[in-house]
């Protein structure tokens, strides 16, 4: 699974519109939809932010791994 299907995917398990996923590790809407759409790469902070907020590894949301 690609970072972006494994990003949507995490989003649908809880719930979560993507304005809120955005406002929860502090990007915009817009970098979030890129995000989400594959048409952009988020920088390591993000990316950390992102494994934060779902509570899973940075291989699993990158899709280097099925381990959460």
């Amino acid at each position: 699974m690609e970072f972006s299907e494994r990003l949507r995917a995490l989003r649908a398990e809880r719930q979560e519109t993507q304005v809120q996923v955005a406002a929860a590790v502090g990007i915009t809407a817009r970098q979030y939809q890129g995000l989400e759409g594959g048409t952009s790469v988020p920088n390591f902070y993000n990316l950390c932010a992102l494994a934060d907020h779902f509570g899973v590894s940075l291989d699993y949301l990158a899709g280097r791994s099925d381990e959460r």
